[in-house]
């Protein structure tokens, strides 16, 4: 343990997940509402254990510079690996070190704004099917579980751009499909193994080789034969010529060539299997709570929900289409959805592993620490944020969005391992915003829990669904 720190370890003991988890959430005790109170009894750098695994918490915007950006590709590359991924083992955000780096930069060329831009009808298309689809709900005054409907959403835009199959979840938002049943239990893994992983790390090898994985083989069965049906029903297709990320994954194999693939500069059929499971959820998954979250907030926040919809009136008239250039010009709305980030980031907390005993601001992280960074206590400190349990997007304008150090905001992470789908899950993510808004207002009712009542464990959310009620807009509110 670091010196000077030895004083402030804190035992996290017996306390162990039960909620679903993903990439920098995998693994470990995220009890991320704790390290508030941590924070502020110990400062912004403490040392604790997670039961017998020392851990260093590290909140200094100026450690956090070098931990995820100068320092991420020589000492900070890797996040915990518990060796029990079973057939996850090669995505992308489980990968490690020349794997990692190799998949990355096969993968990001799938996420750039000419390509998000490319499926941005697709999402049109599912999002305008969401505004439909709650007409009637909005009319009979219905009391409406949020994540039902944001969950359907998302997961239709994530099926069709990375299989180009429709889904039609939104038809049938209260009962799920195999998939998103499938999905939904990617990462509700066994305590058998975790327990194993943190008192006897000794045994993992033995683990792995016994197939045990901290992921349900059914589910990891399931998307594995999706994706071999969805490649035999496109074989001589004129599916061949679409340009979902499957089909991106298939031409660059392709073109990799056989050879290419032995000097691992391909990718294999295994890989692409693996990434396209793990985007999918991690799309779902993110995407639909931070709707969910967004939306409550706004119900609660009627006067910041005016604003907004005031934005999105003059940006697109009469309830015009939207357009995608407009959409990202929008400067409200990102506040709005960057404020939301903030106070609800999807990830409380991120995890790096030291590859080298290294010091950091004069403090020295052993050799193999696990580096755990509180991303929600530090988007609640009260000195970096004024008034950080306040929702007040005005936080994030142009003329005070400058001031704000950028390594006290980690919504996706930061630097060269940050999350590679962030730029297409904020498109997701706005068009649904502002399509629902130009035709409803969120608003609370009896059976929305004030104030909510936070999962303390895994990702970031509500322990209870979020339940709200919507208000049809009339014309002369355009």
């Amino acid at each position: 343990m670091a010196k000077g720190l030895t004083r402030h370890l804190r035992s996290w003991g017996s306390r162990v997940p039960s909620r679903s988890c993903t990439g920098e959430q995998l693994a470990g005790t995220v009890y991320y509402l704790d390290d508030k109170e941590c924070a502020k009894k110990y400062g912004r750098v403490w040392g604790g254990y997670e039961l017998v695994k020392p851990v260093l918490a590290v909140m200094d915007p100026d450690m956090l510079k070098t931990i995820l950006v100068k320092e991420c590709l020589t000492h900070f590359t890797n996040r915990r690996n518990f060796l029990l991924n079973g057939e996850l083992y090669d995505a992308v955000n489980l990968a490690e070190d020349y794997q990692w780096r190799r998949l990355r930069n096969i993968l990001s060329p799938n996420f750039t704004s000419g390509r998000i831009k490319e499926m941005f009808s697709i999402m049109k298309h599912h999002s305008h099917k969401l505004t439909t689809c709650l007409q009637s709900k909005a009319r009979n005054n219905e009391v409406i579980t949020m994540k039902d409907f944001f969950g359907a959403y998302t997961i239709d835009v994530m099926a069709s751009c990375v299989f180009s199959v429709d889904m039609d979840s939104i038809s049938n938002p209260s009962s799920p499909s195999p998939f998103i049943t499938h999905l939904s239990k990617l990462f509700r893994f066994s305590l058998i193994p975790f327990m194993f992983a943190a008192w006897f790390p000794i045994f993992l090898p033995i683990l792995e080789l016994l197939g045990v994985s901290l992921f349900p083989r059914s589910t990891t069965t399931f998307f594995k034969a999706l994706v071999e049906k969805v490649r035999a029903e496109r074989n001589g297709s004129s599916q061949q010529n679409s340009r979902d990320f499957l089909q991106n994954m298939i031409d660059y194999q392709t073109a990799s060539g056989p050879e290419n693939q032995t000097q691992n500069k391909g990718l294999t059929d295994h890989e692409i299997i693996s990434q396209v499971t793990m985007l999918v959820f991690a799309g779902y998954e993110t995407s639909s709570t931070t709707l969910t979250l967004l939306a409550y907030s706004l119900a609660r926040n009627p006067e910041v929900m005016k604003r907004l919809q005031a934005e999105i009136d003059s940006t697109f008239p009469n309830k015009g289409p939207i357009q995608y250039e407009a959409l990202m010009q929008m400067e409200y709305l990102d506040s709005v959805v960057s404020e939301g980030l903030r106070f609800y980031p999807p990830a409380g907390r991120l995890e790096r592993i030291a590859k080298q005993t290294v010091k950091v601001n004069g403090v020295t992280i052993p050799k193999n620490m696990l580096v755990m960074i509180p991303v929600y206590a530090l988007h609640h400190d009260p000195e970096l944020w004024p008034e950080p349990e306040e929702f007040k997007p005005d936080r994030f304008s142009k003329q005070n969005k400058q001031n704000i150090n950028q390594y006290t905001y980690l919504p996706f992470g930061l630097g060269p391992r940050n999350c590679i789908g962030m730029r297409f899950a904020l498109v997701m993510v706005k068009l649904a915003l502002v399509e629902v808004l130009q035709n409803y207002s969120f608003s609370v009712c009896e059976e929305t829990e004030i104030p909510l009542t936070m999962d303390p464990q895994g990702s970031v959310g509500p322990k209870n669904p979020i339940k709200l009620k919507l208000v049809t807009r009339s014309v002369e509110c355009n």
